[in-house]
């Protein structure tokens, strides 16, 4: 797990390429999502945090998106 606002732009670019970053959180709401998600593109970057697992997210307490996820938030939702 690594937050966005210790990240330069050129090493968050590179991570992303080389796939050690495959999904973005929100630290407020404790929502995790693909890279590729339109929510996602208005998180702040001090509240932006990224995850190279979604078992990574699910550990720390992280939901899945409920639009480029549906399929994991139906799960995660029918468990609560």
């Amino acid at each position: 797990m690594e937050k966005h606002i210790e990240m330069t732009d050129h090493d968050l670019k590179i991570k992303i390429r080389s796939e050690k970053i495959t999904f973005a959180g929100n630290l407020k709401l404790k929502i995790y999502r693909l890279l590729t998600c339109f929510s996602g593109k208005t998180i702040k970057g001090e509240n932006k945090i990224f995850f190279i697992y979604k078992k990574e997210a699910l550990e720390n307490k992280y939901r899945p998106c409920g639009h480029c996820m549906k399929e994991e938030y139906k799960l995660w939702k029918s468990n609560q």
